[in-house]
């Protein structure tokens, strides 16, 4: 794992971590990026907070305007009711504030436990808003994780989100995560990674699995999907 976060770290720098500290923007921002891309969910975010002037007015809305408010995200019909419930749980006045210092397990059964939160929208609550050491498991962590052999490349999610908890020090955890990312969205691509131009290939099971198939070093497989 350390080889790795130094690598990624010659690739992609190291990121500054400026944790934001409101958890109710980062849980509702983390609803709204379901399924939909990083663009259209600032959209849908901007529209929510332009359309009404605090959550509490979001959480007492007709649902009907949270869902115009909301609907260049995409699944608005989905979201706006689960944005509203969520809410709901979160007392009034509408705060999370008191996750900065609640134990890590209280905090994390807590957002867990609300309308359709999952272990990556709790995780980002966390890391993002807080700074709290977690590492949101999205499409492109499994899919860079897994190939790396940093987990069971058919392991579940949770048991990812464990695996990359456990092996990260906590120092690095945004560091590790936001480079993660990058490197899936510039070079491990789903179907056609980038492999001949990666800092990471020796390091790669997924990338001696393309040899092995091949019966050579790679590099043909590499040139082949490289895209």
């Amino acid at each position: 794992m350390l080889a790795i976060r130094d690598r990624l770290r010659e690739m992609y720098g190291t990121p500054t971590h400026e944790p934001h500290g409101d958890p109710v923007h980062e849980l509702v921002l983390t609803i709204l990026s379901q399924n939909t891309s990083d663009a259209n969910r600032d959209v849908a975010y901007a529209g929510l907070r332009a359309a009404f002037g605090s959550w509490e007015e979001v959480r007492d809305a007709p649902t009907e305007e949270v869902e115009e408010a909301i609907r260049p995200g995409g699944l608005a019909p989905t979201k706006a009711p689960r944005i509203q419930a969520v809410l709901r749980e979160l007392g009034d006045p509408i705060s999370l504030d008191w996750l900065a210092d609640a134990p890590r397990d209280e905090a994390m059964e807590f957002l867990t436990g609300l309308p359709g939160v999952g272990r990556k929208t709790a995780a980002c609550v966390m890391i993002f808003a807080l700074g709290r050491p977690e590492i949101p498991v999205d499409t492109h962590v499994y899919r860079v994780g897994g190939r790396l052999g940093l987990f069971h490349p058919r392991a579940s999610f949770d048991e990812a989100h464990d695996e990359m908890l456990a092996i990260t020090p906590p120092e690095d955890a945004y560091e590790f995560h936001i480079n993660l990312i990058t490197h899936g969205r510039r070079l491990c691509r789903p179907t056609r990674p980038r492999c001949e131009g990666c800092g990471l290939r020796r390091m790669c099971l997924f990338r001696r699995g393309l040899a092995h198939a091949r019966g050579g070093d790679g590099s043909a497989g590499a040139k082949a999907t490289a895209g």
